[in-house]
């Protein structure tokens, strides 16, 4: 006989006994007879790995009897989308010797995993993401594909558009360089699960389609479309924006073009809905970067039903009054066009005083902070510059909170620092006007929230300690593990680098401290935005650089601290995949 397969026995021994464990697969093989039939399949259930030949075959349905999943005897399918199909092996019966085919029908492929993520997302199914994220991560599919199935899902099937679950998964995506393969699955499954969870019950969104344009002669300007978009969006026509919007993209536009347009209607108003939108255009603009402009017309758009109830600070009073900000930055706004095209914004200024200009940002004189930032673009400094130092200023707001501020306004000092950092990355990207005067709203911000510095917290002093011994990083998770360990965190890490620990473990320490927590949405800016700052600094070599660099690590260690521990349902269920993947008993104690 073939060593293909493999002898499970007689018919009559199959007859009396209903189920036997023969080896095979991976997992040991379930023979079973029913009805005068022998079925094989693997004895794992794909749920969580109880073992099958414990379950009961009924009438053709195989019910494993830990949590009830039922699957067709004979192919393996389960009618309950939450268990994934069992593996079943086809049986040769020859006379009274019951042979087993070694090679399954039905195996899992690269077309099945992902199949079954978009079920995962479509169903919200937390494990059969998770499942699937571990099986695509082990068979080396590129990360950023997995990603892009996360973000055709989230902006095709969530009628009211980008909000934080894409968010997530973008920052998620751009921290995968700085995590091991374990953090990289934790990573994609958290911004997949809240893609889903955030879907959950929403209708499909579908698209209005462009203007009629069927020649080029009947084509509008971009001028003339980027002035219809800008209306639309201040008269909050979202629908009108988006017929604008896909014309521009079917009649050619670049993604710069497309994002001078976009974000030019932002920055028409002040800091929008605390400086999420800025935020959320930025990142899709980002994730358009790694999947390409095929993606445009769907991610894009999904931008836009924000703007129909985004609130606009202008018109807010904490910037009308004590002090009017909108005046003087209106008065700044005038000069911004001629003062931007005459400046080489490739150019540096020589003469810059950086550490002066964060402390100016930092004061309590809004209106001189408004004069010396244009007073600095004015002798050369680039805006991509201006806008790494505001975003410097809003992490040192972060990294100065004091702990006996509200909880809540921990989200204050957050928001103002992901805003200018969005502003930042965005300026990276194109530099116009109007995207400048985010950097200004920035920093108009960033004095608003000067009350959360007072009294500000001490930054962390280094413990004079035996140099070179450098302290594991698994200090810092345990360390996490308890609340109010804010001020205690930042020194750990401080001293971590003092004694020369590695930067790259601490930022996937970090990540895995975010990562193992039900962490909350800002949670996640703000360990990608400190990052992403943190690296833009490390190629200075001055003291001030190493000043900035320091300033993220303790603003994003502080942040991290302050929200944790959690009770960690949901990275628990990526635990479990992961276990399962390596073949662990759930269904047993652990010795």
């Amino acid at each position: 006989m073939s060593e293909e397969r493999i002898y499970a026995g007689t018919v009559t021994e199959l007859r009396e006994a209903k189920t036997k464990v023969v080896k095979g697969g991976n997992h040991g093989i379930a023979v079973l007879y029913d009805d005068g039939e022998v079925y094989a399949v693997d004895n794992r259930c794909p749920h969580l790995g109880f073992p099958l030949h414990m379950g009961s075959v009924c009438d053709g349905l195989l019910t494993c009897h830990w949590h009830h999943a039922r699957f067709d005897v004979k192919s393996g399918g389960t009618l309950d989308p939450w268990a994934d199909d069992v593996p079943t092996y086809p049986v040769k019966i020859n006379g009274e010797e019951v042979w087993i085919e070694a090679e399954s029908r039905n195996r899992n492929t690269l077309s099945t995993l992902e199949s079954r993520l978009k079920e995962g997302l479509e169903q919200n199914l937390s494990l059969v993401i998770a499942k699937a994220v571990v099986g695509l991560v082990e068979a080396r599919v590129p990360l950023a594909d997995i990603a892009k199935i996360g973000v055709e899902y989230g902006t095709k099937h969530r009628w009211n558009g980008w909000r934080s679950g894409l968010t997530i998964l973008t920052a998620m995506t751009s921290m995968l360089p700085y995590l091991d393969k374990n953090g990289q699955i934790l990573a994609l499954y958290q911004g997949l699960v809240h893609v889903a969870r955030e879907s959950a019950g929403m209708g499909t969104r579908f698209l209005l389609g462009p203007l009629p344009v069927k020649e080029s002669n009947d084509c509008p300007s971009m001028e003339q479309l980027a002035k219809w978009y800008r209306h639309n969006v201040e008269v909050r026509d979202v629908q009108g924006a988006e017929r604008v919007l896909l014309t521009a993209i079917e009649t050619g536009a670049t993604t710069r073009e497309l994002a001078d347009m976009m974000m030019t209607a932002i920055t028409d108003h002040y800091y929008m809905n605390v400086g999420h939108t800025l935020d959320f255009h930025n990142k899709a603009f980002e994730m358009l970067n790694k999947l390409g402009d095929s993606h445009r017309s769907y991610v894009l758009t999904s931008l836009l039903p924000e703007l129909a109830n985004a609130s606009r600070s202008e018109e807010s009073h904490s910037w009308q009054a004590p002090i009017n900000l909108v005046a003087p930055l209106e008065k700044a706004f005038d000069q911004l066009q001629e003062l931007i095209q005459v400046n080489n914004r490739d150019s540096e200024n020589q003469t810059l005083n950086e550490e002066e200009l964060v402390k100016q940002l930092i004061s309590d004189d809004p209106v001189k902070t408004i004069e010396s930032l244009m007073q600095t673009l004015r002798e050369g400094t680039s805006p991509v510059k201006l806008g790494q130092l505001v975003a410097l200023a809003a992490a040192e707001r972060v990294a100065r909170f004091h702990i006996q501020n509200e909880f809540r306004d921990w989200i204050t000092v957050l928001h103002t620092f992901t805003h200018a950092h969005a502003v930042h990355e965005a300026l990276k990207r194109s530099v116009t006007p109007e995207l400048v005067r985010g950097v200004f709203h920035g920093a108009m911000s960033i004095y608003l929230d000067r009350f959360l510095n007072t009294p500000s917290a001490r930054r962390p002093k280094v413990d004079k300690k035996e140099e070179g011994v450098v302290p594991a990083t698994d200090g810092l998770l345990s360390l996490l593990n308890q609340q109010q360990q804010t001020d205690e965190a930042a020194k750990w890490a401080m001293n971590y680098l003092a004694q020369g620990g590695a930067k790259k473990n601490l930022f996937n320490t970090l990540g895995h401290a975010l990562l193992r927590e039900d962490a909350e949405f800002h949670s996640f800016q703000m360990y990608e935005a400190a990052v992403t700052e943190h690296e833009g600094w490390a190629s200075e070599r001055s003291e001030f650089a190493q000043w900035a660099q320091e300033t993220m690590i303790i603003a994003a260690t502080r942040y991290l601290a302050a929200h944790a521990p959690t009770s960690r349902e949901t990275p628990h269920t990526a635990k479990i995949a992961l276990r399962l993947s390596k073949g662990e008993k759930l269904f047993e104690e652990e010795e």
